[in-house]
């Protein structure tokens, strides 16, 4: 495929990288296989304990240098990194698509997150402002500033193969740390194109070695970054149960975590929604990635007075999805991963349908041509009770739970019950309504939003959520802190040495 040579994937692959050279490893063999037709796209030779050894030095070293390049000098490499992804853009978006199983249009659209958040990061560098305070002592100055912290390890999931290391990445860089990014071992080839990429611009800049260290592998080097204290933050996305592994081993050594965890996102569909608008939302937000989104649409809290319409107008619009090679743009809803997705989304429908859910949308595994890869599915509806068990749990499959509701405090309290708290929605027109959704009694969703879908969040607010999503910040706004320590500076250009608080101490 002529998007692997432009984005320099060969048939074997080294899977360790210091940025700008790749280290011989003896570590296993790692086959990619594409979802969309369960063909071997190509391998990779993964980290071993000696190659990652060699990585973090390479990083340590470099944050040295690093560190004392001015932000906005930062800033300029990470424009031209930006520069290079529109160049590759339709490659790389392809391999997102093809390696993943998403569709073209959000492979494109990753791509695209990746030269926002570029542009985003660009601009930070000239306002990594601190804070001055006015001193309670006389001839006194003082104020706050930020230092870069130095090597931040960022694990990554599959759905997102490339987007959201580059939050994590871009700001840190600005920031004048450097980083060490653990894939998912699912999707290995698009970081290796991501480091092709970067490793041009960093040789045009004479960038230090071990600015951007690759180090592809199963939860063992996850494990290894998780422990390592020479990594003082770790940013780690996926499941909750990986997150609190991550978060207990970081906490372990007092390092810190970010973390960007499971989603259980629900709509509420207001009597005074627009409904062309709330289902549009809905199906977008339930099927986009085939499920496998953190901010999925799992939940349609919907009211009673409207529940059979949009029941109804949700059933027509299941039947209009087209499902297949992601690659065809005229297909709405590409395979999951891998066929362990598959068997957990079967899973799931059997224990909806034991608890008594009722599928107006069946579910099921695609057959016949274009399908031989087996991990293409049906997305399917369930009515289901808020009580569910299956329904307070996160599946990443297109399985969508329609619930009903009879007031607001209802809606909103059967959205808040579930152990996650992500992303969440309210589709009204009435002021009233929207206000309450997001006051203080509303949403404890990190992400609460009004008349628009769960998912698709804009990299300009900061992304994170609440509860069991692990409480982490990534991407915009002031998220540019996690990557940092703060230290609060005290300068005295008096000639005396007056104490805090009027404390007397003389001798």
């Amino acid at each position: 495929m002529e998007f692997l040579k432009t984005l320099k994937i060969e048939e074997k692959n080294k899977g360790v990288s210091t940025g700008t050279n790749w280290i011989n490893s003896n570590g296993e063999t790692i086959d990619s296989f594409s979802p969309v037709d369960g063909k071997k796209i190509a391998s990779v030779t993964a980290t071993d304990k000696e190659s990652y050894e060699a990585v973090v030095k390479k990083a340590e070293e470099a944050f040295k240098t690093w560190r004392l390049v001015p932000a906005p000098k930062r800033g300029e490499i990470v424009r031209q990194i930006g520069e290079a992804l529109r160049q590759h853009k339709e490659p790389l978006g392809k391999l997102v698509s093809y390696e993943m199983g998403k569709s073209l249009q959000e492979g494109y659209g990753e791509v695209q997150e990746m030269i926002d958040i570029c542009d985003f990061a660009v601009g930070l560098s000239r306002q990594l402002y601190g804070l001055t305070m006015h001193s309670e002592r006389p001839g006194h100055r003082m104020y706050e500033q930020y230092h870069p912290l130095g090597i931040v390890g960022i694990i990554s999931s599959f759905n997102f193969p490339v987007a959201v290391w580059s939050w994590n990445t871009m700001l840190a860089w600005v920031c004048g740390d450097v980083c060490i990014w653990k894939p998912s071992e699912k999707v290995p080839l698009c970081s290796i194109a991501c480091q092709n990429i970067i490793s041009e611009v960093f040789k045009k800049n004479n960038v230090p070695e071990g600015v951007s260290g690759l180090v592809i592998g199963g939860r063992e080097v996850g494990e290894w970054m998780a422990a390592d204290i020479r990594i003082p933050l770790v940013s780690a996305t996926g499941s909750t149960a990986m997150g609190k592994a991550v978060g207990a081993t970081v906490g372990a050594r007092l390092g810190r975590a970010l973390l960007e965890l499971g989603g259980n996102n629900a709509i509420i569909i207001s009597k005074e929604a627009d409904l062309d608008i709330a289902i549009l939302g809905s199906l977008f937000g339930a099927v986009g990635t085939a499920g496998q989104r953190c901010t999925t649409t799992r939940r349609l809290i919907i009211h009673e007075e409207i529940y059979d319409t949009v029941k109804n107008k949700l059933i027509s619009a299941y039947k209009q999805l087209r499902i297949g090679n992601p690659l065809d743009q005229k297909n709405h809803v590409g395979p999951l991963i891998d066929k362990a997705a598959v068997s957990m989304y079967l899973d799931s429908i059997e224990k909806c349908k034991i608890e008594g859910g009722n599928f107006i949308v069946e579910g099921g595994v695609m057959s016949g041509e274009g399908y031989e890869s087996g991990c293409y599915v049906k997305p399917c509806i369930a009515e289901a009770q808020p009580g569910f068990k299956i329904v307070q749990h996160e599946t990443f499959a297109p399985i969508l739970y329609l619930l009903k509701y009879n007031t607001i405090e209802e809606a909103i309290a059967i959205q808040n019950e579930v152990p996650q708290g992500l992303s969440s929605s309210i589709m009204t027109l009435n002021l009233r309504e929207a206000e309450q959704f997001l006051s203080h009694a509303g949403s404890d969703c990190g992400i609460a939003n009004v008349n628009i879908g769960t998912s698709g969040a804009e990299i300009g607010g900061a992304f994170g959520g609440e509860k069991e999503t692990g409480g982490g910040r990534e991407s915009g706004s002031d998220a540019w802190k996690a990557y940092m320590r703060r230290q609060t500076n005290t300068i005295n250009f008096s000639n005396s040495l007056p104490l805090a608080q009027g404390i007397r101490f003389d001798v």
